[in-house]
C-alpha cells in the first residue's frame, strides 16, 4: 500500500500572493503565519501576500516567506485530516519538514530560517557567486566538468534536482566556464539562474559557521517521523544528526533525486507538496513517474488532495 509523504519547496518557488487564500480560509494557516511574523519580528505574511516582488526575491526575505507559506499549508492539511507518514524538504524547505517531523516548533523554525537567510545573504555579499541549471548531462559528467575548471574558480554541483537537471553553483567566472564546457559536451541547455549568491557551494561556508553557532543554542528534539536529509539523502533519526545536517546543508548539495528514490523505495509513493507552487511535484514525476503528486497552496488544491486521499 502506498504511504503518504509531505515535501516542502525551496528558493525559486516564491510568488507574490502565496499563502493568502489559505490565510483567509484556514484558522490553522492563520495561526502559523502569525507565529512566523512574531518569531521574525516583521510582517512576513504581508510580504508573502503583497510583495513587492523585488523585496520577496531578496534571500533574507525569501526564506522566511517560503517557510511561512509551507508551515501554513502543513497546518491547513493537518486540520483537514491529512497527515504525512514521512517528510522531506528542498533546501530551506527542510526546515518546514522538520516542523512536520516534530524536531522543533514553528516559532523555533522561523527563528532559524531568518538567521539562515541573513547568514546566506551576508556570505553572498562577501563572496559573490551565481548558479546555473544544466539540462541533459548526468551527475558524473557535471561533477567532472566542475573539477576540470577549478583553475578558473570554485564551482560545484549544488542541486541534483531530477534526471538531467543539475544546478551548478560557484564563482561567476567558473560557472561560465563550466557552462561553456558542458554545452560543448552536449548539454541541451544551460540556464543561468536569477539568484543573489552561490548557494549550496563552498562560498557559503561562513553561513554554515553562523548556523552552527545558532543551532548549538537551539533546542531540537529527535524527529518523530521519518525524514530524509538533503545532504545525506538518508534518514536522520536524532537531534544531533538534524543539527549537523542543517549546518552541512548550507554549503553542501541538495541530493533531491536520491531523497525521492529513498522514499519511493520504502513505499512512499504518494506525495503532497506543501507551500508555494508545484516545482517539487514536477521533479518527483521525473524521478518516480508512477508516484502520485498533489501540490497544496490554496483552498482549491487542499480540497482536491483531501478528496483524492481521504475518500
Amino acid at each position: 500500500m502506498s504511504k503518504l509523504a509531505f515535501v516542502f519547496p525551496g528558493q525559486g518557488a516564491q510568488a507574490v500572493g502565496m499563502g493568502h487564500a489559505l490565510y483567509e480560509s484556514s484558522p490553522a494557516a492563520r495561526e502559523a503565519f502569525a507565529a512566523v511574523d512574531a518569531a521574525c519580528g516583521f510582517a512576513v505574511s504581508e510580504l508573502c501576500f503583497h510583495g513587492p516582488d523585488e523585496d520577496l526575491k531578496a534571500t533574507r526575505n525569501t526564506q522566511p516567506c517560503l517557510f511561512a507559506t509551507s508551515v501554513a499549508a502543513l497546518a491547513a492539511c493537518r486540520d483537514a485530516g491529512l497527515a504525512p507518514a514521512a517528510v522531506a524538504g528542498h533546501s530551506v524547505g527542510e526546515y518546514a519538514a522538520l516542523v512536520a517531523a516534530g524536531a522543533f516548533d514553528v516559532h523555533t523554525g522561523a527563528r532559524l530560517v531568518k538567521a539562515r537567510g541573513e547568514a546566506m545573504a551576508e556570505a553572498a555579499a562577501q563572496r559573490p557567486g551565481t548558479m546555473a541549471a544544466v539540462l541533459g548531462p548526468d551527475f558524473t559528467t557535471v561533477a567532472g566538468a566542475c573539477k576540470e575548471v577549478n583553475n578558473v574558480g570554485v564551482v560545484v554541483p549544488a542541486n541534483v534536482n531530477a534526471p538531467g537537471q543539475i544546478v551548478v553553483s560557484g564563482e561567476a567566472g567558473a560557472v561560465e566556464a563550466v557552462s561553456a564546457l558542458l554545452k560543448e559536451r552536449g548539454a541541451k541547455r544551460v540556464v543561468p539562474l536569477a539568484v543573489s549568491g552561490a548557494f549550496h557551494s563552498p562560498l557559503m561556508e561562513t553561513a554554515s559557521a553562523v548556523m552552527k553557532g545558532v543551532l548549538e543554542l537551539t533546542a531540537i528534539a529527535d524527529p518523530a517521523l521519518p525524514i530524509v536529509a538533503n545532504v545525506t539523502a538518508d534518514y536522520e533519526k536524532t537531534a544531533a544528526e538534524v543539527s549537523a545536517n542543517l549546518v552541512a546543508q548550507v554549503a553542501g548539495p541538495v541530493r533531491w533525486v536520491e531523497t525521492i528514490q529513498r522514499l519511493t523505495a520504502d513505499g512512499y509513493t504518494t506525495f503532497v507538496e506543501c507551500g508555494s507552487g508545484n516545482v517539487l511535484a514536477g521533479l518527483i514525476k521525473r524521478i518516480a513517474p508512477d508516484a502520485r503528486t498533489f501540490s497544496v497552496g490554496d483552498p482549491a488544491t487542499l480540497d482536491a488532495a483531501k478528496e483524492a486521499l481521504l475518500s
